[in-house]
């Protein structure tokens, strides 16, 4: 799959089956769905790339003292570019690694 496959699902009302679960978390996200995208980044907090996920969800939030947490757990650090290019960053990352 590539981005625009994956951004051309957002006209969907569920996400794709098979999804990588941190995909599904940014798929929710785009469709405003914050506290799925939360529960998933959630559920298993320690693994790096749900780690990175939150990290995300806070920074949009706009929670960067949280978000920050985040990107240190994340082992990465704070994203500057905007939002949206953050997220096409990370949907190209995990699109990678499935």
């Amino acid at each position: 799959m590539t981005l625009d496959q994956f951004t051309a699902t957002l006209t969907q009302t569920d996400p794709p089956s098979g999804l990588n679960p941190v995909l599904k978390g940014l798929w929710f996200d785009a469709k405003d769905q914050w506290e799925e995208a939360h529960n998933i980044a959630q559920s298993r907090e320690g693994e790096l790339p749900y780690d990175r996920l939150h990290a995300y969800l806070h920074r949009k939030e706009g929670d960067r003292f949280n978000a920050n947490y985040w990107y240190r757990r994340a082992k990465t650090s704070f994203f500057d570019g905007s939002l949206e290019d953050e997220w096409r960053v990370l949907i190209r990352q995990f699109l990678n690694e499935r």
